[in-house]
């Protein structure tokens, strides 16, 4: 092998994929979809149900690090949502503790691709996590780091909005392969160094 690169993800419990028939999850279908024949590559999901970016900010490191190697390329996905919505804090805060979050990563060398949260079938929470979806994008691009836009591109999106209809207003096998299509297409074979294979 070429190459050995670990991948730690973070974030709530879409990453485990709950709801998913498949039990994929986008995370499995974007693992699935990457080559293997030139690199090592290992992943380890640490999701935590409901949790907002603040509580991530405070564990992500703790148990990130036992996964990453001294002799890999160290990877971490940031997967957001919108639990900070339903808290105290503000939009200012939740750019403080993501941003936290990529500048300590920075720091160790661990390259990061943040995945941002997902529309809902409420317009007005929409709107508010169309917000938090700009303020997140912002930090991650001053930084350099990659973020995956799922909002804008999904929020009207008609089989989206179905999915999410049929599932209690979570993904279910065509959301998460929306989401999955995103990440693919949207930075994920630029972040890990990679050709984008020919489909």
């Amino acid at each position: 092998m070429d190459r050995s690169i670990r991948i730690v993800a973070v974030g709530n419990e879409l990453l485990t994929g709950v709801g998913d028939p498949r039990a994929l999850g986008w995370w499995g279908r974007v693992l699935a979809k990457t080559p293997r024949e030139t690199v090592h590559l290992e992943d380890y999901v640490l999701a935590m149900p409901q949790e907002g970016v603040e509580a991530l900010s405070h564990r992500w490191q703790a148990e990130a690090r036992p996964r990453f190697s001294d002799s890999a390329e160290n990877h971490l996905v940031v997967a957001l949502n919108d639990a900070d919505l339903d808290g105290p804090s503000s939009s200012a805060r939740s750019r403080l503790h993501l941003a936290n979050i990529l500048d300590r990563a920075s720091q160790e060398g661990i390259r990061c691709l943040v995945v941002g949260p997902i529309p809902t079938l409420d317009a007005e929470r929409n709107q508010r996590i169309s917000e938090l979806n700009a303020a997140y994008q912002d930090v991650a691009m001053r930084r350099s780091h990659v973020y995956v836009d799922t909002y804008t591109p999904l929020v009207d999106h008609a089989q989206w909005r179905h999915d999410l209809a049929a599932n209690d207003g979570r993904p279910g096998q065509a959301g998460y392969g929306l989401i999955a299509w995103l990440v693919l297409h949207r930075g994920w074979y630029q972040w890990l160094k990679m050709h984008e294979p020919a489909t």
